[in-house]
C-alpha cells in the first residue's frame, strides 16, 4: 500500500520518469496497477489507477484482518471509513519515512545523489512550518514539528480504530 501512494505522491509533484525513486516504486507497483490501469486510462496529474489500486489492497487487508479475527468483527457499515483510515494511516507513515530519509540525508550527506529528490519531496510538506518556525542556531526545526503532527494525527487515527 505504502508503495502505491509512494507513487501517487511522486506522480502528483511531476518527478521526472527518470529518477530512481519513480523507477523503484514503478518496479514495485506496476504488475498491480496494470488491470486499473484499463478501466481507468486517462493519465491526470493524480494517478487515479494507483488510487484505486491502492484502496483494493487497503480493502483486501481490512478483510483479511477482519476474517482472521486479528481485529475487530467486520461491521459492513464501518467498512469504507476502515479503509479510508488505514490508506491515511500507510500516507502518514509514508510521510514520516520520506521525512526521516531527508533528515538524515541532510545531516550524513546533503550532496546524495538522491538529496535533492528528497528535498523535492519533503518541501511541500515542511514549507508551512518552515513559515512558521524560524532557523534556531542553523538548524531547521519544520521536520520535527510535521513529525510531531503526524504522530498526533496517528495517535487519532489509533484511537479512532481506522
Amino acid at each position: 500500500g505504502g508503495a502505491l501512494l509512494l507513487r501517487v505522491y511522486l506522480s502528483w509533484l511531476r518527478i521526472a520518469g527518470h529518477n530512481p525513486l519513480v523507477q523503484l516504486s514503478w518496479a514495485l507497483t506496476e504488475w498491480l496497477v496494470k488491470p486499473f490501469r484499463v478501466l481507468l486510462p486517462g493519465r491526470t496529474r493524480i494517478d487515479w489507477p494507483c488510487v484505486m489500486a491502492a484502496l483494493a489492497v487497503a480493502l483486501a487487508f481490512v478483510l483479511l484482518m477482519r476474517l482472521a479475527g486479528i481485529a475487530v468483527p467486520l461491521d459492513w457499515a464501518l467498512l469504507l471509513p476502515q479503509v479510508l483510515g488505514l490508506l491515511l494511516h500507510w500516507a502518514l507513515y509514508m510521510l514520516t519515512v520520506l521525512v526521516f530519509i531527508y533528515v538524515l540525508l541532510s545531516l550524513v550527506n546533503p550532496h546524495a545523489p538522491l538529496a535533492p529528490t528528497f528535498d523535492l519531496l519533503t518541501r511541500p510538506l515542511l514549507a508551512p512550518f518552515r513559515r512558521a518556525l524560524p532557523l534556531i542556531g542553523g538548524f531547521d526545526l519544520s521536520p520535527i514539528a510535521f513529525l510531531l503532527l503526524v504522530q498526533i494525527l496517528l495517535l487519532i487515527l489509533d484511537w479512532a480504530r481506522l
